[in-house]
């Protein structure tokens, strides 16, 4: 199924040589683009997010990921596929469940998704699904395949291979601490299936190359954000009556999901030692539990709030989407991650204005410089982390500066714009490749190279 951009007004053009523009960019997308066009019939027209192509000529791309709970991944998978030329490429998703709250959204969007329902990746049912899956992309005659996480590598990928989908991209978004060994021997051996391993921070490039993956496979696209969402001119007043917050309290926040991986227990325990220095800091947990991970961890930190003894200061908010408005009302971002990618959260919280403090894991520090962005801290160090929080509440000239420096980071390096230009431009360098190898196949000449030895640069 494709997307349903038949509202969008502005009729299209034909297509000047290499003169397709990138969604937000000025540049063009260089010879990639201009291969691809040389290659598309003449009747192609423009890509422009205002106009609509003849269904002919577009690429079909298939994305997959495994739901629609709000989290950082499944952020960035909605954005990046409503962001992506419409007149370029005719996009198909699919999914494992379809539940989640962004979910709405997407339906909000037009934007149609198929379903595979399976109950765990080893069970003979799963290979049904799997053999109906790679009908549909024989069906749809799909020509590229990107997937978001390890269920969606391991389920689709091998049905896009079984099915001859020319250029196939998996995506491995966490440094994976909580992995099992054998989770990571199936990642690896499915992923070798894949063109191209599409990562979001370089820390997590460096631990595949580590564990052996193949270095060239890997391509770096960081995080991006619609840094206008976040600009500091929203009123969050109505989330503090809300809340029953008093009008002028430091709040600090921390917006995660309820899964261990976020060391939100260690944050509680940061959360006892402020209060006691600063009595009237408030502290939000904003999120909640993911709907496959059950509510055992959500009732251990509930309980663990009323042993610290700051069950009158901490507030579990459940998932919200007014982020802008929460963090509009944010003394502190905390993310006590043990385990990040590229934590959408921190760049959210820079682009909105609020200083920050994360752990010293994954991607963190690429998003945060220390002392000049905002505040690194030990993973599983209650003690460091309140003491960061403490120094930014009591020094409002450092915070001060690290908002200044940490807009000006995202806006220079984690845009939207930003991260749909590098998905765009790989793709089509990708594609390119792949026709040139199959050109040079049918002419009985080798063409020297493949989509694994080619290195997308930044």
């Amino acid at each position: 199924m494709s997307l349903g951009w038949q509202s969008l007004p502005k009729p299209c053009t034909k297509l000047q040589w290499g003169s397709l523009p990138l969604i937000g960019a000025n540049s063009s997308l260089g010879p990639e683009r201009a291969m691809f066009i040389e290659s598309v019939p003449a009747d192609i027209i423009p890509a422009s997010q205002h106009s609509i192509p003849a269904q002919p000529g577009r690429i079909r791309l298939q994305k997959f990921i495994t739901c629609f709970a709000i989290g950082g991944t499944e952020r960035q998978f909605l954005n990046l596929g409503k962001a992506l030329d419409p007149c370029l490429f005719e996009l198909h998703l699919a999914c494992l469940g379809r539940r989640g709250d962004l979910l709405t959204e997407l339906e909000a969007s037009g934007i149609p998704v198929s379903e595979y329902k399976i109950k765990s990746l080893y069970r003979p049912g799963t290979f049904k699904e799997q053999f109906r899956f790679a009908e549909s992309l024989r069906r749809r005659r799909i020509q590229i395949l990107h997937t978001y996480g390890f269920y969606p590598n391991v389920f689709a990928i091998p049905s896009a291979r079984l099915a001859g989908v020319p250029i196939i991209l998996a995506s491995i978004r966490d440094t994976g601490e909580v992995w099992t060994p054998l989770q990571r021997r199936v990642q690896k051996l499915v992923c070798r299936l894949a063109d191209r391993i599409v990562v979001n921070a370089e820390a997590i490039r460096q631990r595949l190359i580590a564990e052996g993956y193949c270095q060239e496979q890997i391509t770096v696209i960081p995080n991006g954000i619609a840094c206008s969402r976040f600009q500091r001119n929203r009123n969050g007043a109505g989330l503090r009556r809300e809340l029953g917050l008093p009008s002028h309290c430091p709040l600090v926040v921390v917006l995660s999901r309820l899964t261990r991986t976020k060391g939100l227990e260690h944050f509680l325990e940061a959360a006892a030692i402020v209060a006691a220095r600063v009595p009237t800091a408030r502290f939000l947990i904003v999120g909640d539990v993911a709907p496959v991970d059950g509510d055992a961890y959500k009732q251990e930190l509930e309980r663990y709030v009323f042993r610290l003894g700051v069950d009158q200061r901490v507030v579990f908010t459940g998932f919200r989407l007014d982020v802008p408005e929460v963090l509009a009302e944010a003394s502190v971002s905390v993310l006590p991650s043990l385990s990040e990618g590229l934590s959408n959260v921190l760049l959210e919280s820079m682009a909105a204005g609020v200083p920050v403090v994360a752990t010293r894991v994954g991607g963190n520090p690429e998003a945060v410089e220390e002392d000049v962005t905002g505040l690194l801290v030990p993973p599983r160090d209650p003690a460091a982390l309140a003491e960061a929080i403490c120094r930014l509440l009591d020094n409002h000239g450092l915070a001060s500066r690290f908002v200044q420096a940490g807009r000006q980071r995202v806006v220079e390096r984690f845009s939207l714009e930003r991260m749909v230009q590098e998905t765009e431009r790989l793709y089509l360098k990708l594609l390119n490749g792949s026709r040139l190898r199959v050109a040079g196949a049918r002419g009985g000449t080798q063409v020297r190279g493949s989509s694994h030895g080619m290195r997308e640069p930044n």
